[in-house]
């Protein structure tokens, strides 16, 4: 039956590049919806599904591909070349690793075939006009979600390191001034620890990069607030982010031990930004503002350690597993929390402003 309709869509016109784009896809069910088509448009998603399917079966399936008569390769090289197009095809296939009902054996497939367009593409800036990419950014962003929810489900850890990988390409294929808020957005809006952790660490990462491979971190006389064009990752937001975590939009502190890899990664991620501000002079996210080391200080770390001290107590004396868990689980985010305390005291203490 896929080699029949795979037939038929060759017959139809629809070439694989044009159901990954998603032009002819919408086209056709325009004229097969005729003016119906606003009273029909729950359907549409559906309609993708099968397109993101009709591409998928060809990568299963020699003989599917061979009945279409078109190169994958080809196509891989085009969608490879071309970042608009890459974005369209990211957002076809996503209908695939969000479908739950899909067998893993496709999704892998996809994840495979998206790993191949997205290899060593890194955005920097795109060149075409910010309502044209932005416009994009919603697509990429529930692809980034659909990405991220095989990596907290496949069965098989080969498919999570996949999984992983593709999310830091397609990462690293957005703009770098959009980078940021699609990873507060990711964040924000997913409920594991763990997860929000990883997507922390690579908040991190970036940052670090960008000190990197910025000789303004090194050469800046000033010390202050403004973004630098080429660290983009390096503002007051990203002391939003920290607190996110550490002081809940709920109010009070995280709840442990569940949260606490997502606070061991925020803190890390603290600790990283106080320090590298400090060594290079600069005060470009506010972190050494006075203001924000009190508020840091009073705010989060002061009610977190004494969260994870009441907790520590109750458990240090217990043996039970749950509580030898617990204890091992907060021994690294202790560590972590009081050098945070540590270097909030000392900068307290060289700030008169």
């Amino acid at each position: 039956m896929v080699l029949e309709l795979s037939q038929i869509s060759s017959y139809c016109g629809l070439t694989y590049m044009s159901l990954l784009t998603a032009f002819d896809v919408e086209t056709v069910a325009g004229f097969v919806f005729g003016e119906d088509k606003d009273a029909h448009m729950s359907c549409l998603s559906h309609v993708k599904h099968g397109a993101a399917l009709s591409v998928v079966w060809g990568l299963v399936s020699e003989e599917v591909a061979h009945a279409t008569k078109e190169s994958l390769v080809a196509i891989k090289d085009d969608l490879h070349n071309n970042q608009t197009k890459r974005w369209q095809a990211i957002g076809t296939l996503k209908h695939v690793l969000s479908f739950v009902n899909l067998p893993w054996e496709l999704k892998k497939h996809t994840i495979n075939f998206l790993l191949c367009i997205t290899d060593g593409c890194v955005s920097g800036e795109y060149l075409g006009e910010h309502s044209e990419w932005s416009s994009y950014m919603p697509n990429i962003f529930t692809a980034l979600q659909a990405i991220k929810m095989v990596i907290m489900y496949a069965p098989e850890p080969e498919v999570r390191k996949k999984s992983f990988a593709l999310l830091k390409a397609v990462l690293a294929d957005i703009p770098d001034t959009q980078r940021f808020d699609i990873l507060k957005a990711l964040i924000t809006n997913t409920d594991s620890s763990s997860m929000i952790a990883i997507f922390i660490d690579i908040v991190r990462r970036e940052m670090h990069m960008e000190v990197c491979n910025s000789t303004s971190v090194k050469e800046a006389p000033d010390s202050n607030n403004e973004m630098h064009p080429d660290m983009p990752f390096w503002t007051p937001s990203v002391l939003e982010l920290v607190e996110s975590v550490l002081r809940p939009p709920r109010g009070g502190p995280p709840s442990l031990p569940d949260a606490s890899d997502a606070v061991l990664s925020a803190l890390n991620l603290y600790r990283f930004v106080l320090m590298t501000e400090s060594t290079g002079k600069t005060n470009r996210t506010g972190v050494l503002s006075r203001s924000n080391l009190v508020k840091a200080y009073n705010e989060w770390l002061l009610p977190l350690g004494t969260l994870v001290s009441g907790i520590m107590t109750e458990n240090k004396n217990d043996y039970d597993q749950l509580a030898v868990d617990t204890v091992c689980t907060l021994n690294p985010l202790e560590l972590v929390l009081y050098r945070c305390i540590e270097l909030v005291e000392e900068k307290l203490k060289q700030s008169t402003t």
